[in-house]
């Protein structure tokens, strides 16, 4: 091997968005070399094995992608992707309850029939597809269009299938705010907003109520996520996209951390490995880009630095907020199965689910948006270990019907491993205390959140719990260095960080202040967090726009996307613009 390689695109990061911005160029036959820090590629699609026979998830194990056109595009059928499409339960009485203090409580109608509606279930024919795939696989709007409530994507769609339903407000309210109008019962309500909030955008945030809406829809609608996970977790999903970029022709090299983007003339050629780099030392020359896929503050602070930016951007970059919150994931291995406690009986059997019968939990305690807020003062307002009474912190519990039987996640032969139960806490670049604070709680915070969970189950005491695996923001940023923040959400999808702004205008379209250097990472990409392959497919846009890569046959572009002044179209279908 020589001392320097050249390829047409060099990717830096091998997680999630880097490896499917692989399989996207190098189907599209670029040349492409993919640069991953770690030892295996899979950034937080991961699947740990903390002790010989457990498999756990310590981040990413829902999926918010199922109407990705990814999945078509690249094919990933021919490369080992299996889920189950169309897994939606019958609405049964123990189905429609949410957990609140004082036990379940079950949701009407008019909430069913509101949030289906917010869906496009009731278009003629049903438009949910189109509509989710609007609010998140479509790049945003170029600089040069003033955004409107006409022209936003998912507006257009409300208008043209359902125009009852469109109204300012959808842009402008909060989740709060179009939840009161369509649904009825408080701890519906709450409950889908600790879901939103949890999947990036919250439902106390204005400007983005559909976003926080949609990201929640993205997971309980039937052919669009609803309990849909790919066969072998997210790090099943990750095979596949690895499999697919490879059989294009990606060269993938791990233990191979960057030290530099090299830029010449104020645009970007290659990458530097740092010394200690499995091919220490080297040049990774790029004829045509560099594509980050490691977060924006690693990207610009230290690939890039401050030589190459205008002091502007760095305070900008800087500026970024991450006020938002960590999802701390806990895992237990117990010697008898969890069982819900009394106040829970009236679904005990019913509510017992997959091979193994373990419980599903759902989100608990959804009784009102006062235990919402509280939860959220107690992350953003105090920045310190929680101060919430055990039974009053919300945390949810991934469905454990997600675990195949013939999954080796879902059976130990020493005990159950449980689903893994996630809460929202703050992030450790927020703590009052400072950013490894939480390291002095760390045995303290263990004992807390199995009080909590104590509050819905039996079974979590000393002698039944044989281990129990929980991860702090910090140890998460340690082990995935991209999901800043200790959150895989990444900065705020709030109204001023959100599309056209996010995480501020100069890398709204995936494009940076250098030249041939771009973004692919939620911390900076339109709509952030697991819509897989929704930003190498927004990002696809622009690098036509830019000549980087010409559309093939199988490509389409999102159906609201708007081409830039004197940039090339990626609808072919459109004459380039001049």
């Amino acid at each position: 091997m020589g001392k320097d390689e050249r390829y047409d695109v060099v990717i830096i990061g091998g997680g999630p968005n880097g490896m499917a911005t692989a399989a996207y160029l190098a189907k599209s036959k670029l040349s492409v070399c993919v640069l991953e820090e770690k030892t295996e590629c899979g950034g937080a699609c991961e699947t740990q094995e903390p002790i010989p026979g457990v498999r756990i998830y310590p981040h990413a194990m829902l999926m918010y992608a199922s109407p990705a056109p990814g999945f078509d595009q690249l094919e990933l059928y021919k490369y080992g992707f299996r889920m189950n499409w169309d897994p939606m339960d019958p609405l049964t009485p123990e189905a429609t309850s949410m957990a609140c203090t004082d036990g379940w409580r079950r949701y009407t109608d008019k909430d069913m029939e509101g949030w289906g509606k917010l869906a496009g279930l009731f278009g003629t024919p049903p438009y949910t597809k189109e509509l989710l795939r609007a609010t998140f696989w479509c790049p945003p709007h170029p600089p040069e269009v003033e955004v409107t409530d006409d022209n936003v994507p998912y507006m257009q769609v409300y208008k043209e299938h359902q125009p009852e339903i469109w109204s300012p407000e959808l842009r402008q309210g909060t989740m709060f705010d179009i939840l009161d109008e369509y649904c009825e019962t408080e701890h519906w309500k709450t409950a889908m907003a600790y879901a939103a909030w949890a999947s990036g955008a919250a439902g106390h945030w204005e400007g983005v109520a559909i976003p926080a809406i949609h990201c929640v829809q993205l997971l309980i609608l039937t052919n669009t996520g609803r309990t849909s996970y790919p066969r072998g977790g997210l790090h099943g999903y990750f095979h596949a996209i690895h499999r697919c970029a490879v059989a294009h022709g990606a060269v993938v090299r791990t233990c191979c951390p960057a030290d530099e983007i090299l830029i010449d003339d104020g645009r970007a050629v290659g990458v530097r490995l740092k010394e200690h780099a499995a091919i220490g030392g080297r040049n990774i020359w790029a004829n045509k880009a560099v594509i980050s896929a490691c977060d924006v503050h690693q990207t610009f602070l230290k690939l890039v630095g401050p030589k190459h930016l205008d002091p502007g951007i760095i305070r900008k970059i800087k500026d970024i907020s991450l006020k938002n919150q960590t999802l701390y994931v806990s895992q237990y291995l117990v010697k008898k199965p969890l069982r819900y406690n009394a106040k829970f009986a009236e679904f005990s059997d019913t509510r017992y689910v997959g091979p193994n019968k373990y419980p599903w939990g759902g989100i608990y305690p959804c009784d009102s948006r006062e235990i919402y807020y509280a939860d959220v003062a107690d992350c953003d307002s105090y920045k310190t270990k929680p101060t919430l009474p055990p039974e009053q912190k919300m945390w949810f519990q991934a469905p454990s019907l997600a675990f195949d039987p013939s999954d080796c996640q879902g059976y130990h032969p020493k005990g159950h491993i449980t689903a893994p139960i996630e809460m929202a806490l703050t992030s450790p670049d927020y703590h009052v205390e400072g950013e490894d604070a939480i390291d002095k709680y760390r045995d303290e915070l263990g004992q807390y959140l199995t009080q909590c969970h104590s509050s819905m189950f039996d079974g979590l005491d000393e002698d039944n719990i044989i281990h129990h695996w929980f991860a702090t923001g910090r140890d998460v940023e340690y082990r995935n260095s991209g999901l800043i923040g200790g959150t895989w959400a990444g900065s705020r999808h709030c109204e001023d960080q959100l599309w056209e702004n996010r995480p501020i205008p100069e890398l709204a379209r995936y494009r940076s202040p250098v030249e041939g250097l771009y973004h692919a990472h939620q911390t900076s990409g339109h709509p952030g967090g697991l819509c897989l392959m929704a930003i190498p497919y927004n990002l696809m846009h622009i690098l036509i726009e830019d000549g980087i890569v010409e559309p093939a046959e199988w490509w389409y572009p999102a159906p609201q996307y708007i081409p830039q002044e004197g940039k090339i179209s990626a609808d072919p279908n459109k004459k380039s613009k001049v």
